[in-house]
């Protein structure tokens, strides 16, 4: 039984990345990618192993103000379908894929907050940046399940962000809050030379791209 089954709270919905750049709907694979059909492992550092009763997810305002959910407050709000496709700055693609999750939009509206910017933080110690406009407007979730089971640690469970129009490391796994900021901060792989936005459509995968 998965989480959505459990709550009986299901939405629906098809990611598509609407880019006026892209000249059909059949041309799904952005320049540089190709297609595989498994799901490979990344990681750069060991993976965390957190309990459900201990794991928490937090959203930090500019002025230190905190909204904290548990996992049973986090799953308990309304989860939905997303199927949409990925895209790893090393340069695959995984087409179709099933994720379920909750809407940042739906945490969001929690917090009230003059921020442009927001700052992933991840059990284990990544970050990573992205503007905080990238996170709301059914662009961004904490997904919790991955084709109808829980999302294993391996590939960033028990949560992870998702942000399927923007390469997959700007998807943290193992996420555990947001720092939201007035002044843009680089994460982990962005003070390594990682583009600071990464759009694969404009095959942003380093600074100077």
């Amino acid at each position: 039984m998965t989480i959505g089954d459990r709550f009986g709270l299901v939405v629906r919905r098809t990611y598509e990345h609407c880019d006026p750049r892209i000249p059909s709907a059949d041309d799904r694979l952005p320049p540089g990618q190709y297609l595989i059909g498994d799901f490979p492992v990344l990681s750069a550092g060991p993976t965390p192993r957190v309990p459900l009763d201990m794991w928490t997810f937090t959203i930090r305002d500019e002025n230190d103000d905190v909204q904290e959910w548990s996992w049973r407050e986090l799953t308990g709000l309304a989860i939905e379908e997303i199927t949409g496709d990925i895209h790893c700055v090393t340069g695959w693609s995984k087409l179709d894929t099933v994720w379920r999750g909750v809407s940042l939009d739906i945490l969001l509206d929690a917090v009230e907050t003059a921020a442009d910017y927001a700052l992933v933080r991840s059990y284990g110690g990544y970050t990573t940046n992205l503007p905080l406009e990238d996170l709301r407007d059914g662009k961004a979730w904490i997904a919790v399940e991955f084709n109808g089971e829980p999302l294993t640690a391996e590939h960033g469970g028990p949560a992870r962000l998702l942000v399927p129009h923007l390469y997959l490391w700007k998807s943290a796994k193992w996420v555990r809050g947001l720092d939201l900021l007035v002044q843009d901060q680089p994460g982990f792989w962005e003070q390594l030379g990682y583009h600071n936005y990464g759009d694969p459509w404009r095959e942003q995968r380093y600074q100077g791209d």
